[in-house]
């Protein structure tokens, strides 16, 4: 299954792969980068990451070694909390100068800075908004502490639509009538929706913020993700298919999928210069035709 289905604090599923020592880093990588975790505090107990990211602590151990190698964290061992190493690199640039990156190290940082405005606005085409429910844990845990508060925030998705034949994830070869994988996508798209929209919600009743989330779906797989940021810029990836083996209800499959949380961001940023301005304008005009023409009313039900 695409490896973009990753855990999500609180709801993780017996039927969902288990996130790599390398996924479990991304994650914790954006928590340093965009300030959520500071130079000198104590991460969260090995026992408590395992709890929050579904996993073994053996596979935190190995993700909290592959921050100390990158001079992030210090004091990594089986006992005490590791502590965030001085002066971590911070948020990426955006526009020409910005190098591409991992989904999950790149969009948290900016989605975190798009929280700092009074109106938030995101809209984002993807496959199941695995990506930008993880990323939205950033600004969610500043604004609960305190450090942010927008007016207003506003969140649009399209997904793919349930009635459709994905172009993927899909089976190698497919046996009979009844498609797993098919299923599997779609349990993952509809809990990681209802996450999404849950966790925003409720900074109605818990801060007053005047929150919209609204999800339609797409008659197509879409070949590429889009996330677009305050109207101001756009992140945008390819979805690279490869062949994966992935185990479903207690059997092995081959299947064609994507890596989604580790598909490489591009950024582009309005106002940087005359190609990012254009890209950005162009793709706010596609997200808006396709919102208002071919996609439908979504429902995230089994």
């Amino acid at each position: 299954m695409d490896p973009e289905h990753g855990s999500v604090p609180g709801r993780a599923r017996s039927q969902r792969p288990r996130p790599t020592p390398r996924e479990v880093a991304d994650v914790l990588r954006a928590r340093i980068r965009t300030g959520a975790l500071r130079p000198g505090d104590r991460m969260p107990t090995q026992a408590r990451l395992a709890d929050e990211f579904g996993v073994e602590r053996s596979v935190v151990r190995r993700a909290l070694r592959i921050l100390q190698s990158e001079q992030l964290l210090a004091n990594v061992s089986k006992g005490a909390p590791a502590t965030v190493a001085a002066a971590p690199p911070g948020p990426a640039p955006v526009g020409p100068a910005a190098p591409p990156q991992p989904t999950t190290v790149a969009l948290a940082s900016r989605v975190t800075a798009a929280f700092e405005a009074e109106h938030v606005e995101i809209d984002a085409v993807c496959l199941t908004a695995v990506s930008l429910t993880l990323a939205i844990g950033e600004p969610l845990r500043r604004i609960h502490a305190g450090r942010q508060k927008p007016a207003k925030v506003d969140v649009r998705v399209l997904l793919p639509s349930r009635s459709i034949d994905l172009a993927f994830p899909v089976p190698v070869e497919r046996h009979g009538d009844t498609d797993p994988v098919h299923d599997r996508w779609l349990a993952m798209r509809n809990a990681q929706g209802q996450v999404l929209r849950h966790n925003l919600l409720a900074l109605r009743a818990t801060h007053g913020i005047d929150v919209r989330v609204a999800f339609r779906a797409l008659p197509f797989t879409p070949p590429v993700k889009l996330y677009l940021l305050n109207g101001t810029e756009a992140l945008f990836a390819y979805y690279t298919l490869s062949r994966h083996e992935t185990r479903i209800d207690q059997e092995s499959l081959e299947t064609y999928d994507a890596q989604g949380i580790r598909s490489m961001l591009f950024s582009f940023a309005h106002g940087t210069d005359q190609r990012d301005t254009t890209f950005v304008e162009q793709s706010r005009l596609w997200f808006n035709a396709l919102w208002e023409t071919i996609s439908s009313e979504l429902e995230l039900t089994s």
